[in-house]
């Protein structure tokens, strides 16, 4: 990965933990998964609001590192106007990026390739993968609280 490419997709994450695009409550929700990572203490919880099978809305709150807060802003982002077996199957490819899995077109992630980098820190895979286990949580309707340990 070239130093422009590796800024840049530095810049993009700072911005989304500096200013997390749909953080707050979620007063209309259908699905809803909480998240912890005991490591460092990431904790949040995911709404969505998903009518006919197609997530309208997804919102979070919590605390979390700098990782774990643009994983779950660009997530929610990518999340809106999906199927149900669309949002499984990001999360499937998002999980298969981070800990190198089965390769995925770039045009399933899009904008969550900028999350790529954190394979080189094997430690902070569990803050980037949070609310994406959340997100298969709520897809799910389990009830319990998901951890990444």
């Amino acid at each position: 990965m070239s130093n422009d490419l590796r800024d840049l997709y530095q810049e993009t994450i700072v911005d989304h933990a500096r200013r997390p695009r749909n953080f707050g409550p979620l007063p209309e929700y259908s699905h809803q998964a909480e998240g912890f990572n005991p490591l460092c203490g990431d904790r949040l919880t995911l709404r969505l609001k998903v009518v006919g099978g197609v997530i309208e809305e997804a919102r979070f709150e919590g605390v979390g590192c700098a990782i774990s807060t643009a994983s779950a802003s660009l997530m929610t982002e990518a999340l809106k106007g999906l199927s149900e077996q669309q949002a499984e199957a990001l999360f499937l490819g998002f999980h298969s990026m981070l800990t190198g899995g089965v390769p995925v077109s770039g045009s399933l992630l899009g904008k969550l390739e900028v999350l790529t980098g954190v394979r080189e820190f094997p430690s902070r895979i569990k803050c980037a993968t949070l609310a994406w286990h959340a997100l298969h949580a709520a897809l799910h309707a389990e009830k319990q609280p998901v951890s990444t340990e």
